[in-house]
């Protein structure tokens, strides 16, 4: 698989050309060295999160959390399949993807041409894509909304290709699951529009589509069903992910408080999105494609060690059936990049409103814990 290049790399080059300063937003002035030192920063913080993973990955916790991750990951895959009634259906994985839009466009019935099927052991199939490594952190973006509804199924009336997301997230300081963590996730619906927010083109400060967080148990997993991302301009396909340590759960299925510990955004395979943008109703939005390379954000998410692509089976043998798509991230849950995470709005029942301090050049730029 390809990556884009560290946004440091990217960067340097561009620093080394314009001494001054690197304009990448209007109004935006940003130092050489203000630039260097956030690199530097960044490769140290990222080495010592890792290499306090790396000290645990043999221990017996750790190997027992991987298997019980393997195991609910199963039974979740044999649960969706259960539900939409689809127990003797043929299924893909993500490492057909490079087969995906050839089969999808021939037939729906040639998937036991490949070399997953019912007798492929489980941790062949549900395995992490992360093997407990560093999540690089990433911008927020400017449609973060705050104080959003405890719920795992967001989808509201949203069409779209059905996507029943699980992540695991794993306390880098401990090796141990991050129980507790409240995790906010919310994406853009089929044609490009955020509910939550003010914005022209967006969905409103009365639309909560898409958006939702979750408390992590035990193992430190959330799950939402949602749909398949689209995109907008400027951008691959995305999913946004917060964490918040300390967060309260308020009465009316709310929260408050808390820092937050991590930002990122998952993407997702080319082939599956060039697949997907092909059917309706994304084929309808009209904003110009960004692939995964061109986006300058995929840049921060990367890593020669951490995959920011997930990892997703289908559920049956058509889109239609939708998606179960999984990842593992590590996270320091003593990180506060408050800073970073300004919020565009809040969520209010009968309509939000707009946060009127809200700083759009600090949703710009990742944590230095950045890819």
């Amino acid at each position: 698989m390809l990556f884009v290049p560290s946004i440091a790399v990217t960067l340097t080059a561009a620093l080394s050309l314009t001494p001054a300063l690197v304009s990448g937003h209007p109004g935006e002035q940003y130092g050489k060295r203000e630039a260097m030192e956030e690199m530097g920063n960044a490769h140290v913080v990222s080495t010592m999160n890792r290499r306090a993973l790396e000290a645990c990955q043999n221990s017996p916790a750790v190997k027992e959390r991987k298997a019980r991750a393997i195991a609910r990951r199963a039974e979740t895959f044999a649960r969706l399949r259960r539900e939409r009634d689809l127990e003797n259906a043929p299924w893909l994985h993500r490492r057909d993807a490079a087969s995906l839009r050839k089969w999808a466009a021939e037939s729906h019935d040639r998937t036991g041409a490949f070399d997953f099927n019912k007798d492929t052991p489980n941790e062949d199939i549900f395995g992490s894509n992360t093997s407990c490594v560093l999540t690089p952190d990433n911008a927020n973006g400017p449609y973060f909304v705050y104080q959003e509804q405890i719920r795992s199924d967001i989808v509201e009336d949203v069409v779209g290709v059905p996507l029943h997301l699980e992540v695991q997230f794993i306390d880098v300081q401990t090796c141990e699951p991050a129980e507790g963590i409240l995790v906010d996730t919310w994406s853009c619906n089929a044609t490009g529009a955020y509910s939550g927010v003010s914005a022209r083109g967006e969905g409103g400060l009365g639309t909560t589509y898409l958006r939702g967080a979750q408390p992590a148990d035990a193992d430190g997993v959330v799950s939402f069903d949602t749909i398949f991302p689209g995109h907008y301009q400027g951008r691959a396909t995305h999913q946004h992910l917060i964490a918040h340590v300390g967060a309260e759960i308020l009465p009316n299925g709310t929260y408050a408080g808390g820092t937050v510990a991590h930002l990122s955004q998952l993407f997702f395979d080319q082939a599956l999105r060039d697949t997907i943008e092909a059917t309706a109703p994304y084929n309808t939005n009209r904003i110009p494609h960004t692939a995964n390379l061109a986006d300058w954000f995929t840049g921060y998410a990367a890593t020669p060690d951490y995959d920011p692509f997930p990892n997703y089976i289908m559920l049956g043998g058509g889109l239609e059936d939708g998606l179960f798509v999984w990842a593992e991230l590590g996270l320091n849950t003593s990180s506060n990049w408050d800073y970073y995470a300004p919020f565009a709005s809040t969520w209010k029942e009968g309509g939000g409103y707009d946060n009127p301090d809200f700083d759009f050049m600090a949703v710009a730029f990742p944590p230095p814990t950045h890819g």
